[in-house]
Protein backbone atom coordinates (compact mmCIF):
# COMPACT_ATOMS: atom_id res chain seq x y z
CA UNK A 1 0.00 0.00 0.00
CA UNK A 2 1.59 3.32 -1.27
CA UNK A 3 1.35 5.55 2.41
CA UNK A 4 0.39 9.51 1.56
CA UNK A 5 2.34 11.55 3.75
CA UNK A 6 0.12 15.20 4.49
CA UNK A 7 1.99 18.05 4.89
CA UNK A 8 2.39 20.69 8.45
CA UNK A 9 -0.68 22.63 6.84
CA UNK A 10 -2.97 19.49 6.47
CA UNK A 11 -4.69 20.33 9.52
CA UNK A 12 -5.63 23.83 7.98
CA UNK A 13 -8.13 22.32 5.92
CA UNK A 14 -10.47 22.38 8.74
CA UNK A 15 -10.72 26.13 8.71
CA UNK A 16 -12.00 26.07 5.06
CA UNK A 17 -15.42 27.18 4.02
CA UNK A 18 -17.86 25.21 2.31
CA UNK A 19 -20.84 25.61 0.52
CA UNK A 20 -23.79 23.29 -0.68
CA UNK A 21 -26.38 24.51 -2.89
CA UNK A 22 -29.18 22.04 -3.52
CA UNK A 23 -32.05 20.42 -3.05
CA UNK A 24 -32.13 18.35 0.92
CA UNK A 25 -28.25 17.61 1.00
CA UNK A 26 -27.30 14.70 3.69
CA UNK A 27 -25.73 16.22 6.71
CA UNK A 28 -21.73 16.60 6.07
CA UNK A 29 -19.55 13.75 8.20
CA UNK A 30 -16.61 14.53 10.66
CA UNK A 31 -15.04 11.32 10.38
CA UNK A 32 -14.61 7.94 8.68
CA UNK A 33 -16.18 6.12 11.39
CA UNK A 34 -19.73 8.24 10.93
CA UNK A 35 -19.69 7.29 7.23
CA UNK A 36 -20.42 3.50 8.39
CA UNK A 37 -18.07 1.92 5.04
CA UNK A 38 -18.01 -2.00 5.64
CA UNK A 39 -15.06 -3.04 7.28
CA UNK A 40 -12.55 -4.17 4.22
CA UNK A 41 -12.78 -0.59 2.79
CA UNK A 42 -12.03 0.17 6.24
CA UNK A 43 -9.15 -1.23 6.97
CA UNK A 44 -8.01 -0.39 3.39
CA UNK A 45 -8.19 3.60 4.07
CA UNK A 46 -6.21 2.66 7.10
CA UNK A 47 -3.25 0.74 5.54
CA UNK A 48 -3.36 3.89 2.54
CA UNK A 49 -2.41 6.15 5.94
CA UNK A 50 -5.74 7.82 5.72
CA UNK A 51 -6.79 9.15 9.23
CA UNK A 52 -8.51 12.68 8.55
CA UNK A 53 -11.36 13.63 5.92
CA UNK A 54 -10.73 16.65 4.21
CA UNK A 55 -13.61 19.04 3.67
CA UNK A 56 -14.83 18.02 -0.18
CA UNK A 57 -14.63 14.03 1.52
CA UNK A 58 -16.80 15.29 4.64
CA UNK A 59 -19.52 16.84 2.33
CA UNK A 60 -19.45 14.68 -0.85
CA UNK A 61 -19.10 11.08 0.95
CA UNK A 62 -22.36 11.47 2.21
CA UNK A 63 -23.86 12.86 -1.12
CA UNK A 64 -22.43 9.80 -3.20
CA UNK A 65 -23.83 7.67 -0.57
CA UNK A 66 -27.02 9.09 -0.23
CA UNK A 67 -27.27 8.11 -4.50
CA UNK A 68 -27.46 11.91 -5.22
CA UNK A 69 -25.62 13.31 -8.19
CA UNK A 70 -22.86 15.34 -7.73
CA UNK A 71 -20.68 18.72 -8.78
CA UNK A 72 -17.85 18.78 -6.49
CA UNK A 73 -15.20 21.90 -6.74
CA UNK A 74 -12.21 22.12 -4.55
CA UNK A 75 -8.98 23.24 -5.04
CA UNK A 76 -6.12 20.68 -6.45
CA UNK A 77 -4.74 18.20 -4.19
CA UNK A 78 -7.51 18.32 -1.54
CA UNK A 79 -8.92 14.67 -2.32
CA UNK A 80 -11.41 14.46 -4.54
CA UNK A 81 -10.35 11.28 -6.03
CA UNK A 82 -11.15 9.15 -2.17
CA UNK A 83 -14.40 11.67 -2.17
CA UNK A 84 -15.85 9.39 -4.86
CA UNK A 85 -14.24 6.28 -5.14
CA UNK A 86 -14.92 5.33 -1.30
CA UNK A 87 -18.65 5.72 -1.27
CA UNK A 88 -19.06 3.94 -4.70
CA UNK A 89 -16.66 1.10 -3.09
CA UNK A 90 -19.02 0.88 -0.04
CA UNK A 91 -22.06 0.43 -2.40
CA UNK A 92 -20.67 -2.55 -5.01
CA UNK A 93 -19.32 -3.67 -1.53
CA UNK A 94 -22.40 -4.00 0.16
CA UNK A 95 -24.81 -4.86 -2.50
CA UNK A 96 -22.71 -7.23 -4.61
CA UNK A 97 -21.28 -7.25 -7.85
CA UNK A 98 -22.72 -9.81 -10.49
CA UNK A 99 -20.91 -12.32 -11.95
CA UNK A 100 -20.39 -11.61 -15.92
CA UNK A 101 -19.59 -13.72 -18.95
CA UNK A 102 -15.84 -13.95 -20.18
CA UNK A 103 -17.31 -12.60 -23.78
CA UNK A 104 -18.95 -9.22 -22.15
CA UNK A 105 -18.12 -7.62 -19.35
CA UNK A 106 -20.81 -5.07 -17.98
CA UNK A 107 -19.05 -2.66 -15.25
CA UNK A 108 -20.88 -0.91 -12.90
CA UNK A 109 -18.98 2.22 -12.39
CA UNK A 110 -16.95 3.78 -15.12
CA UNK A 111 -14.70 6.72 -14.35
CA UNK A 112 -13.50 9.01 -16.87
CA UNK A 113 -10.21 11.60 -17.07
CA UNK A 114 -8.79 13.65 -19.91
CA UNK A 115 -5.14 11.76 -19.62
CA UNK A 116 -3.30 8.87 -19.30
CA UNK A 117 -1.57 9.48 -15.96
CA UNK A 118 -4.23 10.49 -14.16
CA UNK A 119 -6.86 7.84 -15.11
CA UNK A 120 -3.67 5.80 -14.08
CA UNK A 121 -3.43 7.24 -10.75
CA UNK A 122 -7.26 6.71 -10.21
CA UNK A 123 -7.00 3.08 -11.11
CA UNK A 124 -4.32 2.55 -8.76
CA UNK A 125 -6.60 4.29 -5.86
CA UNK A 126 -9.11 2.16 -7.05
CA UNK A 127 -7.29 -1.20 -6.66
CA UNK A 128 -6.06 -0.11 -3.54
CA UNK A 129 -9.53 0.78 -1.66
CA UNK A 130 -10.86 -3.02 -3.28
CA UNK A 131 -7.74 -4.93 -2.12
CA UNK A 132 -9.30 -7.78 -1.04
CA UNK A 133 -12.44 -7.47 -2.04
CA UNK A 134 -14.41 -9.58 -5.37
CA UNK A 135 -14.52 -5.94 -6.84
CA UNK A 136 -11.97 -5.34 -10.12
CA UNK A 137 -10.80 -2.34 -10.94
CA UNK A 138 -9.39 -2.00 -14.99
CA UNK A 139 -7.55 1.06 -16.53
CA UNK A 140 -7.70 1.45 -20.14
CA UNK A 141 -6.24 4.27 -22.23
CA UNK A 142 -4.56 5.49 -25.80
CA UNK A 143 -0.77 4.66 -26.23
CA UNK A 144 -1.14 0.47 -25.80
CA UNK A 145 -2.74 -1.58 -28.11
CA UNK A 146 -6.09 -2.52 -28.22
CA UNK A 147 -5.66 -6.20 -27.81
CA UNK A 148 -3.55 -5.57 -24.32
CA UNK A 149 -7.04 -3.49 -22.98
CA UNK A 150 -9.55 -5.94 -23.73
CA UNK A 151 -7.51 -8.91 -22.27
CA UNK A 152 -7.59 -7.05 -19.15
CA UNK A 153 -11.43 -6.20 -19.50
CA UNK A 154 -12.02 -9.62 -20.07
CA UNK A 155 -10.16 -11.07 -17.10
CA UNK A 156 -13.46 -9.37 -14.99
CA UNK A 157 -14.27 -5.50 -14.62
CA UNK A 158 -16.63 -4.13 -12.25
CA UNK A 159 -15.18 -0.39 -12.22
CA UNK A 160 -13.40 1.18 -15.77
CA UNK A 161 -11.34 3.68 -15.20
CA UNK A 162 -10.56 5.05 -19.32
CA UNK A 163 -9.46 7.68 -20.79
CA UNK A 164 -12.23 9.08 -23.72
CA UNK A 165 -10.99 7.95 -26.83
CA UNK A 166 -10.15 4.19 -26.23
CA UNK A 167 -13.62 3.77 -23.63
CA UNK A 168 -15.44 5.35 -27.01
CA UNK A 169 -13.22 2.54 -28.93
CA UNK A 170 -13.94 -0.11 -26.70
CA UNK A 171 -18.04 0.91 -26.75
CA UNK A 172 -18.08 1.05 -30.32
CA UNK A 173 -16.65 -2.54 -30.59
CA UNK A 174 -19.32 -3.72 -28.11
CA UNK A 175 -16.89 -5.33 -25.80
CA UNK A 176 -18.41 -4.22 -23.11
CA UNK A 177 -22.27 -3.67 -22.15
CA UNK A 178 -23.51 -0.77 -20.50
CA UNK A 179 -27.48 -1.85 -18.87
CA UNK A 180 -25.82 -2.86 -15.45
CA UNK A 181 -23.97 1.17 -15.15
CA UNK A 182 -25.11 2.95 -11.81
CA UNK A 183 -21.83 5.21 -11.55
CA UNK A 184 -20.70 7.91 -14.01
CA UNK A 185 -17.74 9.77 -12.95
CA UNK A 186 -15.97 12.84 -14.56
CA UNK A 187 -12.93 13.68 -13.27
CA UNK A 188 -11.51 17.10 -14.27
CA UNK A 189 -14.88 17.55 -15.17
CA UNK A 190 -13.91 20.78 -16.77
CA UNK A 191 -11.60 19.73 -19.24
CA UNK A 192 -14.31 16.90 -19.87
CA UNK A 193 -17.08 18.85 -21.11
CA UNK A 194 -14.87 21.36 -22.77
CA UNK A 195 -11.47 21.50 -24.84
CA UNK A 196 -12.11 18.88 -27.43
CA UNK A 197 -13.95 15.99 -25.01
CA UNK A 198 -17.32 17.27 -25.13
CA UNK A 199 -18.38 15.18 -28.31
CA UNK A 200 -16.58 12.14 -26.79
CA UNK A 201 -18.74 12.78 -23.44
CA UNK A 202 -22.17 13.26 -25.41
CA UNK A 203 -21.66 9.63 -27.31
CA UNK A 204 -21.09 7.93 -24.55
CA UNK A 205 -24.12 8.98 -22.62
CA UNK A 206 -26.27 8.83 -26.01
CA UNK A 207 -24.73 4.75 -26.37
CA UNK A 208 -26.19 1.86 -26.83
CA UNK A 209 -27.62 0.72 -23.33
CA UNK A 210 -26.54 3.58 -21.29
CA UNK A 211 -28.86 4.04 -18.40
CA UNK A 212 -30.77 7.59 -18.56
CA UNK A 213 -29.14 10.09 -16.41
CA UNK A 214 -32.79 9.63 -14.28
CA UNK A 215 -31.57 5.53 -13.97
CA UNK A 216 -27.72 6.37 -13.45
CA UNK A 217 -25.52 8.17 -11.05
CA UNK A 218 -23.23 11.18 -12.26
CA UNK A 219 -20.60 12.64 -9.87
CA UNK A 220 -18.28 15.21 -11.32
CA UNK A 221 -14.93 16.91 -9.61
CA UNK A 222 -13.00 19.52 -10.79
CA UNK A 223 -10.84 22.43 -9.28
CA UNK A 224 -12.43 24.50 -11.52
CA UNK A 225 -16.35 24.85 -12.77
CA UNK A 226 -16.49 28.17 -15.17
CA UNK A 227 -20.21 28.74 -15.28
CA UNK A 228 -20.12 27.56 -18.97
CA UNK A 229 -19.34 24.01 -17.92
CA UNK A 230 -22.11 24.10 -15.68
CA UNK A 231 -24.17 24.77 -18.17
CA UNK A 232 -22.89 21.74 -20.46
CA UNK A 233 -23.23 19.66 -17.06
CA UNK A 234 -26.71 19.99 -16.60
CA UNK A 235 -27.23 17.77 -19.78
CA UNK A 236 -25.49 14.87 -18.11
CA UNK A 237 -26.74 15.37 -14.42
CA UNK A 238 -30.84 15.07 -12.87
CA UNK A 239 -31.96 18.17 -12.16
CA UNK A 240 -31.43 18.25 -8.26
CA UNK A 241 -27.84 17.77 -8.35
CA UNK A 242 -25.85 19.07 -5.18
CA UNK A 243 -23.12 21.45 -5.93
CA UNK A 244 -20.15 21.29 -3.41
CA UNK A 245 -17.70 23.75 -3.03
CA UNK A 246 -14.71 24.29 -1.00
CA UNK A 247 -12.94 27.20 -0.29
CA UNK A 248 -12.72 29.54 -3.36
CA UNK A 249 -13.97 27.93 -6.52
CA UNK A 250 -11.49 27.62 -8.71
CA UNK A 251 -9.05 28.99 -6.39
CA UNK A 252 -5.55 28.34 -6.12
CA UNK A 253 -3.94 26.58 -2.78
CA UNK A 254 -2.90 29.02 -0.04
CA UNK A 255 -0.30 26.47 1.15
CA UNK A 256 1.40 27.78 -2.31
CA UNK A 257 3.67 30.24 -2.43
CA UNK A 258 3.35 32.71 -5.86
CA UNK A 259 5.98 34.50 -7.37
CA UNK A 260 5.47 36.16 -10.20
CA UNK A 261 8.78 37.18 -12.08
CA UNK A 262 8.84 39.97 -15.15
CA UNK A 263 10.95 38.33 -18.05
CA UNK A 264 11.14 38.60 -21.68
CA UNK A 265 11.24 35.65 -23.83
CA UNK A 266 15.14 35.83 -24.72
CA UNK A 267 15.97 36.08 -20.76
CA UNK A 268 13.76 33.03 -19.92
CA UNK A 269 16.33 30.00 -20.22
CA UNK A 270 19.10 31.88 -18.74
CA UNK A 271 16.44 32.78 -16.20
CA UNK A 272 15.79 28.90 -15.40
CA UNK A 273 18.90 27.72 -15.59
CA UNK A 274 20.02 30.08 -12.86
CA UNK A 275 16.40 29.52 -10.54
CA UNK A 276 17.30 25.91 -11.14
CA UNK A 277 20.66 25.91 -10.25
CA UNK A 278 19.91 27.26 -7.00
CA UNK A 279 17.19 24.72 -6.02
CA UNK A 280 19.99 21.99 -6.00
CA UNK A 281 18.25 18.85 -5.81
CA UNK A 282 14.32 20.18 -5.10
CA UNK A 283 11.89 18.03 -7.02
CA UNK A 284 10.78 20.96 -9.46
CA UNK A 285 7.70 20.95 -12.06
CA UNK A 286 8.27 23.37 -15.18
CA UNK A 287 5.45 23.90 -17.58
CA UNK A 288 5.76 24.72 -21.02
CA UNK A 289 3.86 25.57 -23.90
CA UNK A 290 4.69 23.39 -26.60
CA UNK A 291 6.17 19.83 -27.04
CA UNK A 292 9.40 20.89 -29.03
CA UNK A 293 9.82 23.49 -26.18
CA UNK A 294 9.39 20.63 -23.42
CA UNK A 295 12.40 19.19 -25.34
CA UNK A 296 14.62 21.49 -25.92
CA UNK A 297 14.99 22.98 -22.26
CA UNK A 298 15.23 19.05 -21.14
CA UNK A 299 18.14 18.93 -23.57
CA UNK A 300 19.49 22.19 -22.26
CA UNK A 301 19.59 22.05 -18.47
CA UNK A 302 20.82 18.38 -18.68
CA UNK A 303 24.16 20.16 -20.43
CA UNK A 304 24.15 22.58 -17.77
CA UNK A 305 24.13 19.89 -15.22
CA UNK A 306 20.46 20.07 -14.03
CA UNK A 307 18.72 15.91 -14.10
CA UNK A 308 15.92 16.89 -16.15
CA UNK A 309 13.29 14.88 -18.01
CA UNK A 310 10.27 15.66 -20.15
CA UNK A 311 6.44 14.21 -20.48
CA UNK A 312 4.26 15.56 -23.74
CA UNK A 313 2.25 13.91 -26.04
CA UNK A 314 4.52 13.12 -28.43
CA UNK A 315 6.47 10.51 -26.17
CA UNK A 316 5.33 6.88 -26.55
CA UNK A 317 3.54 5.63 -23.88
CA UNK A 318 5.95 3.70 -22.03
CA UNK A 319 8.93 6.89 -22.41
CA UNK A 320 6.06 9.27 -20.45
CA UNK A 321 5.43 6.49 -17.73
CA UNK A 322 9.42 6.08 -17.09
CA UNK A 323 9.98 9.98 -17.06
CA UNK A 324 7.42 9.74 -14.84
CA UNK A 325 9.28 7.00 -12.65
CA UNK A 326 12.43 9.10 -12.93
CA UNK A 327 10.89 12.01 -11.39
CA UNK A 328 8.56 10.25 -8.73
CA UNK A 329 11.83 8.12 -7.69
CA UNK A 330 14.07 10.82 -7.64
CA UNK A 331 16.45 9.67 -10.71
CA UNK A 332 15.71 13.01 -12.00
CA UNK A 333 14.49 16.17 -10.01
CA UNK A 334 13.33 18.23 -12.41
CA UNK A 335 9.88 17.31 -15.28
CA UNK A 336 9.80 19.69 -18.02
CA UNK A 337 5.68 19.13 -18.57
CA UNK A 338 3.23 20.36 -21.53
CA UNK A 339 -0.49 20.56 -20.50
CA UNK A 340 -0.28 16.88 -20.26
CA UNK A 341 1.31 16.42 -16.60
CA UNK A 342 -1.09 19.74 -15.66
CA UNK A 343 -4.41 18.28 -13.89
CA UNK A 344 -4.71 15.98 -11.61
CA UNK A 345 -1.34 14.04 -11.15
CA UNK A 346 -0.40 13.64 -6.91
CA UNK A 347 3.33 13.44 -6.91
CA UNK A 348 4.61 13.43 -3.91
CA UNK A 349 6.81 16.21 -2.45
CA UNK A 350 7.36 18.64 -5.53
CA UNK A 351 8.24 21.24 -3.76
CA UNK A 352 8.24 24.11 -6.68
CA UNK A 353 6.57 24.50 -10.19
CA UNK A 354 7.90 26.83 -12.32
CA UNK A 355 5.72 28.12 -15.55
CA UNK A 356 8.07 29.50 -18.08
CA UNK A 357 5.22 29.62 -20.09
CA UNK A 358 2.28 31.77 -19.32
CA UNK A 359 -1.46 29.79 -20.34
CA UNK A 360 -3.93 32.15 -21.71
CA UNK A 361 -6.54 30.51 -19.43
CA UNK A 362 -6.68 31.00 -15.59
CA UNK A 363 -7.86 27.39 -14.51
CA UNK A 364 -4.50 26.16 -16.52
CA UNK A 365 -2.69 28.60 -13.95
CA UNK A 366 -4.55 27.04 -10.83
CA UNK A 367 -4.11 23.74 -12.15
CA UNK A 368 -0.39 24.32 -13.02
CA UNK A 369 0.59 25.63 -9.70
CA UNK A 370 -1.36 22.87 -7.72
CA UNK A 371 1.15 20.49 -8.79
CA UNK A 372 2.86 21.71 -5.14
CA UNK A 373 1.21 22.31 -1.89
CA UNK A 374 -1.20 19.24 -1.88
CA UNK A 375 -2.59 17.35 1.40
CA UNK A 376 -1.18 20.46 3.35
CA UNK A 377 2.28 20.02 2.03
CA UNK A 378 3.89 23.26 1.29
CA UNK A 379 5.24 24.75 -1.93
CA UNK A 380 6.55 27.42 -3.93
CA UNK A 381 5.34 28.60 -8.20
CA UNK A 382 7.23 30.82 -9.74
CA UNK A 383 5.63 32.12 -12.80
CA UNK A 384 7.28 33.79 -15.63
CA UNK A 385 5.39 36.98 -17.25
CA UNK A 386 6.51 38.68 -20.32
CA UNK A 387 5.10 42.12 -19.94
CA UNK A 388 5.20 42.81 -23.85
CA UNK A 389 3.61 39.50 -24.86
CA UNK A 390 0.19 40.18 -25.46
CA UNK A 391 -1.06 36.89 -24.09
CA UNK A 392 0.39 37.28 -20.96
CA UNK A 393 -1.33 40.65 -20.87
CA UNK A 394 -4.53 39.29 -21.58
CA UNK A 395 -4.68 37.11 -17.93
CA UNK A 396 -3.30 39.63 -15.81
CA UNK A 397 -6.16 40.97 -14.13
CA UNK A 398 -7.24 37.36 -13.33
CA UNK A 399 -4.28 36.65 -12.13
CA UNK A 400 -4.01 39.38 -9.97
CA UNK A 401 -7.26 37.83 -8.41
CA UNK A 402 -6.04 34.94 -7.70
CA UNK A 403 -2.73 36.08 -5.56
CA UNK A 404 -5.19 38.39 -3.87
CA UNK A 405 -7.81 35.39 -3.20
CA UNK A 406 -4.69 33.24 -2.05
CA UNK A 407 -3.57 36.18 0.42
CA UNK A 408 -0.25 36.37 -1.44
CA UNK A 409 1.76 39.57 -2.66
CA UNK A 410 1.00 41.18 -5.63
CA UNK A 411 3.53 42.78 -7.14
CA UNK A 412 3.25 46.56 -8.32
CA UNK A 413 3.83 45.89 -11.54
CA UNK A 414 1.51 43.45 -12.23
CA UNK A 415 -1.10 45.75 -11.11
CA UNK A 416 -0.03 48.57 -13.70
CA UNK A 417 -0.26 45.88 -16.02
CA UNK A 418 -3.55 44.68 -15.35
CA UNK A 419 -4.84 48.04 -15.13
CA UNK A 420 -3.82 48.68 -18.45
CA UNK A 421 -4.70 45.38 -19.70
CA UNK A 422 -7.58 45.12 -22.53
CA UNK A 423 -8.35 41.42 -21.16
CA UNK A 424 -10.89 39.71 -19.82
CA UNK A 425 -11.56 39.43 -16.18
CA UNK A 426 -12.38 35.88 -14.74
CA UNK A 427 -14.13 35.30 -11.76
CA UNK A 428 -12.39 32.52 -10.57
CA UNK A 429 -12.12 32.86 -6.70
CA UNK A 430 -15.84 34.75 -6.74
CA UNK A 431 -18.05 34.54 -3.49
CA UNK A 432 -20.06 31.26 -2.76
CA UNK A 433 -23.64 32.94 -3.46
CA UNK A 434 -22.56 33.37 -7.04
CA UNK A 435 -20.74 30.10 -7.78
CA UNK A 436 -24.04 27.93 -8.57
CA UNK A 437 -24.73 29.18 -12.02
CA UNK A 438 -28.39 27.60 -11.45
CA UNK A 439 -30.93 30.07 -10.48
CA UNK A 440 -33.33 30.27 -7.37
CA UNK A 441 -31.07 27.30 -5.80
CA UNK A 442 -30.57 27.91 -1.65
CA UNK A 443 -27.04 28.75 -0.79
CA UNK A 444 -25.96 27.90 2.61
CA UNK A 445 -22.23 28.50 3.44
CA UNK A 446 -20.94 25.92 5.75
CA UNK A 447 -17.83 26.69 7.77
CA UNK A 448 -18.32 26.98 11.12
CA UNK A 449 -22.15 26.95 10.96
CA UNK A 450 -24.37 24.34 12.00
CA UNK A 451 -26.91 23.77 9.35
CA UNK A 452 -29.38 21.40 7.09
CA UNK A 453 -26.75 22.12 4.11
CA UNK A 454 -23.15 22.07 5.83
CA UNK A 455 -22.52 20.62 9.33
CA UNK A 456 -18.69 19.13 9.90
CA UNK A 457 -16.67 21.93 9.89
CA UNK A 458 -17.43 22.23 13.68
CA UNK A 459 -14.52 20.34 14.36
CA UNK A 460 -11.89 19.90 13.97
CA UNK A 461 -5.30 14.07 -23.93
CA UNK A 462 -4.14 12.38 -24.36
CA UNK A 463 -5.80 9.60 -25.85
Amino acid sequence: FAHYQTGINFDKYDDILTDVSGINPPPAILTFEEANLPETLNRNISKAGYVKLTPVQKYSIPIVLAKRDLMACAQTGSGKTAAFLLPILAHMMRDGVAPHSLDLQEPEAIIVAPTRELINQIFLDARKFAYGTCIKPVVVYGGTQTFHSLRQIYQGCNILCATPGRLIDIIKREKIGLTKLRYLVLDEADRMLDMGFGPDMKVLVNSPGMPSKEDRQTLMFSATFPERIQSLAKEFLKSDYLFVVVGQVGGACSDVEQIIIPVGQHGKKDKLVEILQGLGIERTMVFVKTKKRADYLTTLLCQENVLATSIHGDRLQKEREEALADFRFGKCNVLVATNVAARGLDIENVQHVIIYDLSDNIEEYVHRIGRTGRCGNVGKAITFFDTDDNEDRTVARSLVKVLSDAQQEVPAWLEEVAFSASGTFSSIGSTFASVDSRRGVSHVPGGHAQSAFATAEDDASWD
